[in-house]
């Protein structure tokens, strides 16, 4: 029996499957040119802008898996804070901002990279 643990340790320490890379997770570039990488944090997933006048800035912090995911969007030329998700179809990620739930403004980008 060691032995059978030992052979499932080194399988999985050489690559066997692994929860697949969550879609958020990457490199986005903005309608502008701009760009943002979303990153694996303690809190779920966390933005950076990248480039442009708000380099160094958050745009808000995502929890969820898959192509949904839900959080704070964060403008970063205000400093407010919004309640927010993100849904990601295929190399497309659009980024909602709510106030109320009601009053919402969208943004979609698109993936340039694999990891930010």
């Amino acid at each position: 029996m060691p032995r059978l643990l030992q052979a499932a340790a080194v399988a999985i320490a050489l690559g066997a499957p692994a929860a697949a890379a969550e879609p958020i997770l990457g490199v986005w570039r903005l309608s502008n040119g701009e760009t943002v990488s979303y990153r694996a944090c303690p809190q779920g997933f966390c933005s950076k802008v990248n480039s442009g006048k708000y380099a160094g800035k958050t745009v808000g912090i995502m929890q969820g898996s898959g192509q949904r995911y839900t959080g704070s969007v964060i403008d970063p030329s205000n400093d407010k804070q919004y309640e927010g998700r993100v849904e990601i179809e295929g190399n497309q990620l659009t980024l909602t901002g709510c106030v109320a739930k009601v009053f919402c403004r969208s943004q979609t980008w698109t993936r340039t990279g694999a990891s930010g």
